[in-house]
């Protein structure tokens, strides 16, 4: 397994692998990697010649009181994870090669203003920024991302479609704890209470998934899920909200695709979890 550390180094090796024909997936990540990265590692090994992992923690996608120094780094711990999945590339470049004095950026609109985006308003173009790079820099055939950031996925695709990438998204179920809570690298800043009190966010989402019906109310999906937040001392609720699976718009009814995601304080960690309603 190869260790890059330049875009130009990335860029050379890269354009060797497609000279051979090789076919590339791209597993965008923050590093930290856990069982759910692990995951669309494997799921990437199956379907391409050639396994690329970034491991980046984006400053662009931060706001300015949030986690970006505290967000928990181990890069020897990704490597060896990586080897052990059979990834042939990290990419693992500095904040300083991946931007120079930036004055463009890449934004989507509609999608990036309702959940995590109304509270996180630079969050989405961070992402949609930095996404946009590592598939200009890696040029992958496919680009692997997981189902609990579900607004961001949903967001990727409708960059890829609008801009017209050349690029297969491929979505990875929630890996979770055998508790049930989702696999997440932010998991760590819990202590012992506050990892027990998260538990309420993935009980919420049991409960969503069995009250759900076609053509229910939100109300009757959302206000048992927000009880059992709700009942948690150490839990503050951000949101939880059943949205159109496409637009990420707040929608009234379950009568079309639909997603119920939800962002939770837990002491000062914010968690988030969702789950899929297909009619």
């Amino acid at each position: 397994m190869q260790v890059t550390k330049t875009v130009e180094e990335t860029r050379k090796q890269i354009k060797q692998w497609k000279k051979e024909g090789k076919t590339i997936g791209l597993v965008p990540t923050m590093g930290f990697l856990h069982e759910g990265h692990a995951s669309l590692i494997r799921k990437c090994r199956e379907q391409n010649d050639i396994v690329v992992v970034s491991d980046f923690v984006n400053p662009t996608q931060f706001g300015p009181n949030e986690d970006l120094e505290a967000y928990p780094r181990d890069f020897e711990r990704d490597s060896k994870l990586c080897e052990s999945l059979g990834a042939d590339l990290i990419f693992a470049p500095s904040p300083e090669d991946m931007y120079h004095d930036p004055h463009a950026f890449v934004s989507i609109d509609t999608l990036s203003e309702t959940l995590c985006g109304k509270t996180r308003p630079i969050h989405f173009k961070g992402v949609c920024t930095v996404v946009t790079k590592l598939f200009h820099i890696v040029a992958p055939d496919r680009a692997y991302f997981g189902e609990k950031d579900a607004q961001q996925l949903a967001i990727i695709r409708k960059m890829v479609k609008d801009l017209n990438f050349d690029i297969e998204i491929v979505g990875c179920p929630i890996v979770r704890e055998e508790d049930g809570l989702a696999k997440s690298s932010r998991n760590t800043y819990l202590n012992d209470k506050e990892r027990q009190a998260a538990l309420c966010l993935s009980r919420a989402v049991k409960t969503g998934k069995e009250v759900i019906y076609t053509g229910a109310d939100a109300k009757e999906v959302l206000n048992p899920m927000k009880a059992i937040i709700e009942a948690e001392p150490l839990a503050r609720i951000d949101y939880v909200m059943m949205v159109d699976a496409l637009t990420m718009q707040p929608i009234e009814k379950a009568d079309r695709d639909v997603l119920v995601a939800m962002a939770v304080y837990i002491g000062k960690t914010r968690l988030i979890d969702n789950f899929s309603y297909g009619v």
